[in-house]
């Protein structure tokens, strides 16, 4: 029986990153947002926020392990505050949840990589959560052209599409 599961995944611009984990096996949903930001304001600025996806997941088809290893195909692990050529506190890497369960497995997971010294991606609770405007949502399965933006290239972003 299918049982829904949510976590929070920052991997830069937030374009690319929904784009690539619709595709995924095992995501239900996911949303342009922005996590864990510094400012009280829903409405902006953004203060601290880090540009995420919410992804809504079947946990009998996958974990928060698998959902990791697809992160990690998709950012530079080693990189802060920067993911291709976009720059700021915005764009580091994260994964952010309300389940310390999620937050335990992808520490784990991290753990578990020979390079795990290296390795900047931030594992948080969550502590709030901003839903991205609508011209945000799906841009890049609505605007493919501007699919050269995006730091991931072509051939993982297709990888895992029907």
């Amino acid at each position: 029986m299918q049982k829904e599961e949510t976590i929070y995944l920052a991997g830069g611009c937030l374009w690319g990153v929904q784009r690539f984990f619709d595709s995924v096996p095992g995501v239900i949903f996911t949303e342009a947002g922005r996590a864990n930001g510094t400012s009280d304001s829903l409405e902006g600025p953004y203060d601290g926020y880090a540009e995420c996806v919410k992804v809504i997941f079947d946990n009998t088809l996958t974990s928060v392990s698998d959902l990791m290893d697809k992160l990690f195909e998709i950012i530079d692990p080693y990189s802060l505050n920067k993911q291709g050529i976009d720059v700021g506190v915005k764009y580091r890497t994260g994964v952010y949840s309300t389940v310390k369960s999620h937050l335990d497995e992808a520490k784990a997971f991290i753990n578990r990589r020979e390079d795990k010294d290296k390795i900047v991606v931030e594992v948080l609770p969550l502590t709030n959560y901003v839903r991205s405007a609508e011209e945000h949502q799906k841009h890049l399965e609505r605007f493919p052209e501007d699919c050269y933006l995006c730091h991931i290239p072509d051939s993982v972003m297709n990888k895992y599409r029907k």
